[in-house]
């Protein structure tokens, strides 16, 4: 088959097209679940929590119904009176440490008889108007009892206060990975033996559109949500089969514009069901919106773990064995994926490019009166990858091995793939040395000095850090489906059950459609986000195009055999004879032919129609170098990054301009995480400190002074999906914090605090750094 390739050479794989989403939002055509305000809108107020353990002796309706505008004001027990039932936890499929189930408490729509953190919802209020539902919202009385609380991680598993009767010490679920008989063997043997503690920090995913959905029953009788949401399916499902016990096929969930997600709108809340159960019992049109305020309240948090970590060298600097233990704060509810990061996902990663024959790692998910802890970009990866790196450079200065020597002495090499890491995963490719090679060259390693002596000169100390590492990507959900429907009037349109949240993903599959048909972009139409079209996954894991994508390619190449088939019978050819360019059969050696479109025109319903479902072979391991420098003022101890650097492994590149905003993107959130972020619960009070963005301190444009140097390396294809792309919406994040935590660490180093670099603990704030330096002054 001979093919027109002008037309992909513009708008396919390897260009970086426009984003074909972005002209509606800046033309201000965007549709966000607020956008849209049915006739009869009724909106929804919650009644929180203040206390972040109490009981609910009893609440007081009667004045918030008797006001103005009010339509109905619900309480927990309301809702378990009519039937509403739990959100599931995370414990099945998990075990305590001494064999028993793991234990979570139910996690109601609305909290009944006991609160388990401060901004819990208790009660809704729904009225005509948003002001008439939060002025009587103010008007609901509830009589609390304190209870004891416990937020800090310590305090919880010594049983401080009790969120589950089943856990007296809050352990929801815990497992241990490895060998600990002979990781200790081998710990006795190391020539060097480093130990660090590490935290990572809890933060808030803080995208710009808050949660949002908006019920209604539809004038066929079905409950539709419009919401906010990177799994709609998943929504659907988990309303429909679980909290309201109706059929799924009875519930439509749609998803228009998202303001982003970063894992954080990956499953069902309280308050989804909450708006979803008024609508159906009101049967009008009921709309909430989060405001900032409650996202930091009762959105679910990322990361927040604490890891006793040790790593066991021999005198060459080989690593011996990896030996971790971790306490995993999930909050006040064991979440699926609050349990499955710290426990599985993790783990699948943390001995990350290097080949270390022996783990033994123990991990304990605790309970705490905090809002519960879930996915936020990297997921689990983050903070694996985090400690490995702290833990290698640590070793470099602590064994006088050069910290880029060091990694090159223990990366697998290409020729281990494909490599079965101690977890039992496979990495299928990796090249992992000469992406190191390509990332030193491109951040001029070797000129560091120069450029030290220059910060000097300024007053400033100047540090270098590294970071190599890989991820894992897939959400362990490798089957796709999509529907390919070419149609007379001249347009292509696909569906797929991933979905958009400014990740530009309808751009990228766009431009898989053009690769195959080779038609204008312009002719293809991307359909995303509602389940009437299709169920699926949706956008978690970086799989978006790792899955979707791969999907959406076979299916594309299926149609265009089953279009060629039509097009042979409509001519009286055999295919064999037929050639295809730009939207166009046309009978070898011949001026006789058909277009693609005329061929659905031909057909009864006027159309092409595929519906593709394929599953790739396993996940893909994205990897990178990522070299920051940074500048600290000993004055202040504020840390600007100066230099940013970074060499990526992603496989076939659709877009690279996409593929580049995602890295950058993802490497202001690490950076942010490395040196400003921080949700804080008073340990005292059991009260969040960082509410708002007065307090949480999110990344702004000025810690980083510099334009990103980002380049992508195409020559490791994975093999375990047709397009030979890899997950990338994370890899930015995942390198960008320990990078920089090393440069910091590097940079007191050589300023002569070399005792303190073990100690860094994130986020790296001015007063941190300062009350290191300011002793010295």
């Amino acid at each position: 088959m001979t093919t027109d390739t002008s037309i992909p050479q513009r708008f396919g794989s390897g260009q970086s097209v426009r984003r074909i989403e972005d002209e509606g939002l800046l033309k201000g055509l965007g549709q966000y679940t607020d956008d849209l305000v049915p006739e009869g809108q009724l909106r929804l107020v919650f009644v929180r929590s203040p206390y972040p353990h109490a009981r609910v002796a009893s609440i007081d309706t009667a004045a918030a119904q008797a006001m103005a505008g009010v339509v109905k004001v619900v309480t927990g027990a309301d809702l378990v009176a009519a039937g509403v039932k739990p959100i599931p936890t995370g414990v099945p499929g998990f075990n305590r440490g001494d064999g028993t189930p793991g234990a979570s408490p139910p996690r109601l729509v609305l909290a009944h008889e006991r609160v388990r953190y401060a901004g819990e919802a208790v009660a809704m209020v729904i009225a005509e108007t948003l002001q008439q539902a939060r002025d009587a919202a103010e008007a609901v009385f509830v009589d609390y009892e304190e209870l004891q609380h416990v937020v800090d991680l310590d305090d919880a598993v010594a049983g401080k206060a009790v969120l589950c009767d089943a856990a007296p010490d809050n352990v929801a679920a815990e497992m241990r990975h490895g060998d600990a008989g002979k990781a200790q063997a081998a710990f006795a043997l190391a020539a060097h033996v480093v130990q660090l503690s590490v935290v990572n920090q809890r933060v808030a995913a803080f995208s710009l559109e808050p949660r949002s959905v908006l019920a209604w029953v539809a004038d066929d009788g079905r409950l539709t949500l419009r919401m906010s949401s990177q799994m709609p399916s998943g929504v659907r499902n988990s309303l429909a089969n679980d909290i309201l016990g109706i059929p799924p096929d009875q519930v439509r969930v749609t998803v228009g514009d998202v303001g982003g997600g970063f894992g954080m709108k990956t499953g069902i809340y309280p308050e989804d069901a909450a708006t979803a159960w008024a609508a159906r019992e009101l049967q009008r049109p009921v709309k909430w919106i989060a405001d900032r305020s409650e996202e930091f309240l009762a959105s679910a948090h990322g990361r927040d773990q604490q890891a006793q970590a040790e790593l066991a060298l021999a005198a060459d600097g080989r690593i011996l064995a990896l030996r971790i233990k971790t306490l995993a704060n999930v909050g006040a509810y064991a979440l699926a994926t609050g349990l499955l990061i710290p426990l599985l996902i993790g783990p699948w990663v943390q001995t990350s490019v290097y080949d270390v024959p022996l783990i033994d790692f123990h991990i304990r998910c605790v309970m705490t009166n905090t809002a519960s802890t879930a996915a936020y970009r990297g997921a689990g990866r983050p903070e694996a990858i985090f400690i490995m790196e702290r833990l290698m450079d640590e070793a470099a200065r602590q064994t006088g091995i050069d910290r880029v020597e060091l990694r090159r002495r223990n990366f697998i090499r290409p020729d281990q793939m494909p490599y079965a890491n101690p977890m039992g995963h496979t990495y299928d490719v990796g090249e992992f040395d000469k992406i190191m090679e390509q990332g030193l060259a491109l951040a001029d390693w070797s000129g560091f000095e120069a450029r030290a002596a220059q910060s000097r000169g300024r007053g400033k100390l100047r540090g270098q850090g590294i970071a190599t590492f890989l991820e894992w990507t897939g959400g362990n959900v490798f089957e796709e489906r999509v529907t390919v429907d070419v149609r007379a009037d001249g347009v292509i349109e696909v569906f797929s059950a991933v979905n958009q949240m400014g990740q530009g993903i309808a751009t990228t599959l766009a431009q898989l459609v053009v690769d195959v048909f080779g038609v204008p972009i312009e002719q293809v139409r991307v359909v995303l986000g509602d389940t009437d079209r299709g169920e699926g996954f949706g956008s978690a894991g970086s799989r978006s195009l790792f899955t979707g994508g791969s999907s959406l390619h076979l299916g594309a190449e299926k149609t265009l055999e089953q279009a060629r088939q039509l097009a042979a019978a409509s001519l009286e050819a055999s295919t064999v004879d037929l050639e295809y360019r730009r939207g166009r059969f046309t009978v070898k050696g011949t001026d006789v032919g058909i277009d693609l479109f005329e061929v659905a025109g031909k057909q009864p319903q006027q159309r092409i129609f595929v519906d593709h479902t394929s599953t790739v072979a396993g996940p893909s391991w994205p990897n990178g170098c990522h070299i920051s420098e940074v500048e600290i003022d000993p004055a202040t101890g504020e840390v600007q990054v100066v230099a940013y650097a970074s060499v990526n492994d992603v496989g076939r590149v659709v877009n690279p301009m996409i593929v580049r905003g995602q890295l950058d993107g993802g490497a202001v959130q690490g950076i942010g995480q490395a040196l400003c972020e921080h949700m804080v619960y008073d340990r005292a009070s059991g009260q969040p400190v960082t509410g708002s963005l007065m307090d949480y301190a999110a990344p702004r444009a000025d810690i980083i002074a510099c334009e990103f140097v980002t380049e992508m390396n195409e020559t490791v294809p994975c093999r375990n999906n047709p397009l030979g792309v890899k997950g990338v919406g994370e890899l930015g994040t995942i390198g960008a914090a320990p990078s920089v935590v090393n440069a910091v660490a590097d940079a007191l180093a050589r300023a002569g605090f070399k005792d303190a670099a073990p100690g860094l603990q994130m986020p790296l704030t001015g007063a941190k750094l300062w009350g290191i330096l300011a002793p010295a002054a």
